[in-house]
């Protein structure tokens, strides 16, 4: 049996470095994997749309395919936008909804990767205080999971960690990058402070961090988690587990 084709599903945005960076993820995913077939979708302001990614594919003859939301959290893009889009496929496609890459301790490690390339190394960590800043949201089960991945990285040996969002246009979310910042320096114990973005890719709302994070004055700013080999492998995991359930169950024993 030929196995599915993987179809990322990414947001799509006006910013020219968002599709290079998803375009540069999946060649690393392609280059881990050689004979599968990745196909890329966008679901905004960018093409291929991932209607007619799905309509070509059909037109192909494939009958099985794996869309995977390039997603960090479960929102309104994986419980809404997707689906919908994908019910309007084409009826021949027998697809299957992978889940949103985070949490992971594969993200994690990216998160960390990004930030020891930024000048850090892993002994510094007991002396810096990092921002985890995400883009936002006002979904409660994606503003949950940012907060337990902000505790999960004060375990692994950092001074101090805070979420934060990338506008304060997200009600009932966590404080805006600059705001985090300057709450952190005002509470004390930290030498420096680092700002790591969970955002897979530039835009918009990086920018904003990016701007937030300086104004502020932290001492370290990482780049976005873009095509880190830690993502290309856990895309590849979440594949595996959607498309194979006796293979998900081995992956998460």
């Amino acid at each position: 049996m030929p196995r599915p084709v993987l179809v990322v599903v990414a947001h799509g945005s006006r910013d020219p470095r968002h599709a290079a960076t998803v375009h540069a993820l999946v060649r690393r995913v392609r280059s881990l994997r050689p004979g599968l077939r990745v196909e890329t979708g966008f679901l905004d302001f960018n093409v291929p749309s991932v209607a007619g990614v799905l309509e070509s594919l059909a037109a192909d003859g494939v009958q099985d395919v794996v869309a995977l939301p390039l997603l960090l959290t479960r929102a309104f893009h994986a419980k809404s936008d997707i689906p919908a889009v994908l019910n309007a496929a084409p009826p021949r496609l027998r697809i299957r909804q992978a889940e949103v890459l985070g949490p992971s301790p594969l993200l994690n490690s990216a998160l960390e990767r990004r930030l020891y390339e930024a000048g850090l190394s892993p002994a510094d960590k007991r002396s810096t205080g990092l921002v985890l800043a995400s883009a936002g949201s006002t979904d409660p089960e994606a503003i949950a999971v940012i907060a337990e991945i902000a505790r999960e990285l004060r375990h692994t040996g950092w001074c101090a960690v805070r979420p934060a969002f990338a506008s304060a246009v997200f009600p009932g979310g966590f404080p805006r990058t600059e705001d985090a910042v300057r709450q952190m320096r005002a509470a004390g114990g930290v030498e420096r402070i680092a700002v790591a973005p969970y955002v897979i890719a530039p835009g918009r709302l990086p920018d904003r961090i990016a701007t937030g994070a300086r104004e502020a004055g932290a001492e370290v700013l990482a780049h976005v988690l873009g095509p880190a080999p830690e993502l290309a492998r856990l895309l590849l995991r979440r594949y595996d587990e959607a498309r194979t359930p006796v293979l998900a169950a081995a992956l998460s024993a």
